[in-house]
């Protein structure tokens, strides 16, 4: 299996450009004067005025100079004083509610911490604790985790030793599944497994790559698996203390109809993704663009003021038929 798929810069979004206007205020040119004095038509010096007269006229047109001068700078000065009070305000509203702030992913909306009730506080304390246990193959719970995956993968085939070199049939990287963890985490094989114990149909399916035309070189079913929920993660900002970003306090409303939304939605993810893959007849180099654009999507469809619950996701429908087991108490 070849290192990590290549990886491409994307942009998200156009980004607005505003340009800050320079407003230039400039002095009031003063009347031309004649270098000499005033003469009559015939070439001759008028006459008639007095040396007092000369020096009032002066006068008179000196104030109106300055008195031009002095209205010049009052309507810079109060031109000043509306522009702080608009920019005041909107400093103020600024801190009042953040704005939407752009990231490397796309459009993130940072909005005030959300209230939740008492059964969300529950529920979110109790994913972000499963978010915290590292996969430790030393613990015996999670190698029978394990165990059990390939048992609901190969249900007719006999169970390797935890190292062996047909756990690459599964889509591990290697002979040894717990090296490909990592950051995933043990909640990451708890979402196969909740995949593979709901949606057996469509588990069966993406694990066997049987719909649509494929590439010589397909994604690894099971790392493909541990990298939907880390981005799930990311997505919804599950490792603060309370989600603040558009998708995280969205699905904070699906945490509230059922506790498991995090492993359903992580079901409709991962066939959202197979679907991507399908239609821009995706190969391995091509992997984490489509994870990226699986995402953006995703993002989208929670943004619909329809969806309430996971089921109400239009990629929900994409999931084949659930198993009997939990169709009559799943409330996703």
């Amino acid at each position: 299996m070849r290192p990590g798929a290549l990886r491409r810069q994307l942009d998200h979004g156009d980004v607005g450009r505003m340009s800050n206007g320079n407003y230039m205020m400039t002095g009031l040119h003063g009347l031309d004067e004649p270098l000499l004095g005033n003469r009559d038509y015939d070439g001759r010096h008028s006459e008639g005025k007095t040396l007092e007269c000369i020096w009032v006229e002066g006068q008179r047109k000196e104030h109106l100079h300055w008195a031009a001068l002095l209205f010049t700078n009052l309507i810079v000065q109060w031109a000043q004083w509306i522009a702080n009070i608009v920019l005041g305000s909107v400093s103020f509203i600024a801190r009042i509610l953040p704005l939407p702030s752009n990231t490397q992913s796309g459009s993130n909306w940072k909005l005030l911490e959300p209230a939740l009730n008492p059964l969300q506080e529950a529920r979110l304390r109790s994913l972000q604790q499963r978010l915290g246990i590292p996969y430790d193959g030393s613990r015996l719970e999670h190698q029978e985790a394990l165990k059990q995956l390939w048992k609901l993968a190969y249900p007719d085939r006999e169970l390797p030793s935890l190292k062996s070199e047909l756990w690459k049939d599964m889509g591990w990287q290697g002979p040894d599944p717990s090296t490909d963890f990592r950051g995933g985490g043990f909640i990451s094989l708890e979402n196969l497994i909740f995949f593979a114990k709901k949606y057996p149909q469509s588990f069966q399916r993406l694990l066997h790559k049987q719909d649509g035309s494929r590439s010589e070189w397909e994604y690894p079913f099971a790392v493909a698996g541990i990298n939907i929920s880390f981005m799930l993660v990311q997505m919804l900002d599950l490792q603060s203390g309370k989600p603040s970003s558009r998708a995280g306090r969205r699905f904070l409303e699906l945490l509230a109809e059922d506790e498991m939304a995090f492993d359903d939605l992580y079901c409709v993810t991962f066939q959202m993704m197979e679907a991507q893959w399908l239609v821009k007849r995706a190969s391995y180099m091509e992997f984490n663009e489509i994870l990226k654009s699986t995402r953006t999507r995703l993002e989208h469809e929670l943004s619909l003021e329809s969806v309430s619950r996971v089921k109400d996701l239009p990629a929900y429908s994409l999931l084949k038929s659930i198993a009997p087991e939990y169709d009559n108490h799943s409330a996703s």
